[in-house]
């Protein structure tokens, strides 16, 4: 039988790191959605040096990710992400195959991180959301303004990322960069019954095509559940 990318993963990590304490398969691999592009992403546990790092390489065939982390990295990441709502550690852990497990930490931290991504993350503060929801407001004047073609596009794709996120934070639902931002759109719909990801997605491709409207839609609308648009009256403080 050839060899899964599991066992490729377990036996890299079992080659590399005969002393880990564990190791973790997560991303697109992890979760059944992998691409024709999708790497490794493994996760491993030391006890010490030279965790933590991070590492590309490429290993029968498959580029791979190496995330060699400390017990006390792992928690250090893990507070910087959560505050960020960006939870990049807890997912590689968290939605994971265990590759190695010699102390029990392997599912400890996997249950700890599964916990986490299931509750979610802090609720915005209202200075968090006013910022957010003028940044959007912002963005949205300068494509009903834009004259330019390639200028429209960038301000409609930058435009497509801060409502994903307002959208999403002011719903203590998680974030993330690139594919993984649309992926999270994906889940908030399912499990609420709504369409955002779709309509935002179609707003971008009308934006291409020099219509704005479509976008302008979509975008009030995730604006009118947080509030409004939001220029007059707005105000953020410098550092003391």
């Amino acid at each position: 039988m050839p060899a899964t990318p599991i066992d490729i993963a377990r036996n890299l990590v079992l080659a590399r790191f005969p002393r880990a304490r564990a190791a973790w398969l997560g991303g697109s691999v992890a979760l059944g959605t992998p691409t024709a592009t999708s790497d490794l992403d493994i996760t491993v546990l030391l006890a010490g040096p030279p965790a933590p790092y991070r590492e590309s390489l490429r290993h029968e065939s498959w580029p791979v990710e190496l995330f060699v982390q400390s017990g006390e990295s792992v928690t250090h990441f893990r507070v910087a992400e959560r505050a960020a709502r960006r939870p990049a550690t807890a997912r590689l852990i968290g939605q994971s195959h265990i590759l190695l497990d010699a102390d029990g930490s392997g599912e400890r931290l996997r249950q700890e991180c599964a916990r986490e991504l299931s509750e979610g993350p802090q609720r915005l503060s209202e200075k968090e959301l006013r910022a957010r929801r003028y940044g959007v407001t912002d963005l949205l004047d300068d494509l009903a303004g834009a004259q330019d073609a390639n200028e429209r596009l960038v301000v409609g794709a930058a435009l497509w990322q801060a409502t994903a996120d307002l959208l999403l934070t002011a719903n203590r639902h998680w974030i993330g960069g690139g594919k993984w931002l649309h992926r999270e759109l994906a889940a908030f719909d399912q499990a609420g019954g709504t369409d955002f990801g779709r309509t935002l997605a179609d707003g971008m491709r009308a934006v291409a095509l020099g219509d704005v409207d479509p976008m302008t839609a979509v975008v009030l609308e995730v604006l009118s559940q947080v509030g409004g648009r939001l220029f007059e009256g707005f105000r953020a403080d410098g550092p003391a």
